[in-house]
């Protein structure tokens, strides 16, 4: 992995204030001197990292809670999950990073906490310190009680799981299994697009399950024509990197499991991937449907930097799920066509195992997740970046063994993807 930051900061400071001293640069100073190199110092230390690779990633960290406010009570008292979390961040030291299953709440506390008390705190010897100072997050679907009965079981909410399954999106309390955007570059906050609110039915085509049971379709028209797509939410993060304009495309669609014969999350599934294609392929002659929260349509415009990032819950090859939409998304022409990230940890994991993972017929190497004997390992976690951008290096943080940092592994049962990314053009 490549060497961060701090240092080159320092060495960058030592050449600037070398050139000033020497009077090999000029400089009109008006105001402050001290000031003016300070902003000097920005721009060389900006037009440096223009020439590095920005390393973007994306980590299902599991820092969540069945309780409202669980995960803000756990990070106060200490979470060891959430160090580990801290820990890998500050081995792989992402400069953009989407966390999936990071409880939402609206004044931020929970990220207030994960960012001062464990993220800007060694948590190993030979680890330092990781400061971002930008952050997004927003309301998202997951919790938020829909007023309908969206499991067909008679009756709406309740306690448990049947109040979960008639929310928006599954979960016992608003803002459960949220996301988290973290960046150490300024994100433009007014050009961010949520797809939050978008209804299903707005989708040209859009995969309404069929109960074959029933003979018919398993939602409702009532029922249908008032259920939002995305079962978090979608959202485009413009942030603004040294390798020009980057839009953060990030979602974490529903887990194609856990219905019944009608299949009513593999379609959501589907559909929630074939948002993102829908985006990329902007026409605003036939994106009328495509409105964001604010009520702006269309998708992205051609020629701008984007990266797609997040637990998809989709393998290309194994699992449940219609794999076919992963796929449509992976061969889109406007995302790279760059190999997989990879680790040492995940075929060794699938090798001990052995059971589901025998029968799997995509490469291990590739894998992002563990999920136990009856389904073994998948590739659900994605960074695809846009094909304009250049990948230089890319990994799965999944320690072998073997390696001094082998228990970090259990800090969730995803683990974090990244790639390093310079400009293409």
């Amino acid at each position: 992995m490549r060497p961060r930051m701090s240092l080159r900061r320092c060495s960058l400071l030592v050449w600037v204030l070398a050139a000033l001293c020497a009077g090999c640069l000029r400089v009109n100073v008006h105001g402050d001197p001290a000031a003016a190199a300070k902003d000097l110092v920005g721009v060389a230390e900006r037009a440096a990292q223009a020439t590095m690779p920005l390393r973007v990633a994306t980590y299902n960290a599991s820092l969540y809670d069945d309780a409202d406010d669980g995960l803000i009570r756990r990070l106060q008292a200490g979470d060891d999950g959430a160090r580990k979390v801290a820990e890998v961040l500050q081995r792989v030291r992402p400069d953009l990073v989407l966390l999936n299953e990071f409880d939402y709440d609206p004044e931020g506390r929970a990220a207030d906490l994960f960012q001062r008390e464990y993220l800007e705190k060694a948590q190993a010897a030979d680890t330092l310190p990781l400061r971002y100072r930008y952050r997004y997050f927003t309301e998202v679907n997951t919790g938020v009680p829909s007023g309908l009965d969206l499991d067909g079981n008679g009756k709406v909410g309740g306690e448990g799981r049947e109040r979960g399954n008639d929310a928006w999106g599954y979960g016992l309390h608003p803002g459960q299994y949220g996301m988290l955007v973290l960046s150490r570059y300024p994100i433009d906050t007014a050009r961010a697009r949520t797809f939050r609110l978008l209804k299903w039915s707005a989708m040209p085509d859009a995969a309404r399950p069929i109960d074959p049971r029933a003979r018919g379709y398993y939602y409702r028209d009532p029922v249908w024509s008032q259920l939002r797509l995305s079962s978090k939410s979608h959202w485009d993060v413009a942030v603004d990197t040294p390798q020009g304009v980057v839009h953060f495309l990030v979602a974490h669609p529903t887990p194609p499991v856990f219905d019944g014969p009608e299949d009513r999350n593999g379609a959501r599934n589907a559909d929630e991937l074939r948002l993102w294609r829908e985006y990329l392929d902007d026409d605003s002659a036939d994106r009328a449907w495509l409105c964001d929260d604010a009520g702006r349509c269309g998708g992205l415009p051609a020629g701008e930097r984007f990266v797609i990032a997040g637990d998809l819950n989709n393998d290309p090859n194994d699992g449940d799920g219609r794999h076919q939409a992963i796929v449509d998304l992976l061969e889109h022409p406007r995302v790279s066509r760059h190999p997989a990230p990879r680790s040492e940890g995940a075929p060794r994991a699938a090798s001990a195992s052995g059971g589901a993972n025998a029968a799997h017929h995509g490469p291990h190497a590739e894998d992002t997740g563990d999920f136990g004997p009856k389904v073994g390992n998948l590739r659900l976690d994605y960074v695809l970046p846009s094909a304009n951008l250049r990948t230089v290096d890319s990994g799965v943080y999944w320690p072998s063994p073997e390696s001094p940092n082998a228990a970090l592994a259990s800090a969730s049962d995803h683990h974090l993807v990244w790639v390093d990314l310079l400009r293409g053009d």
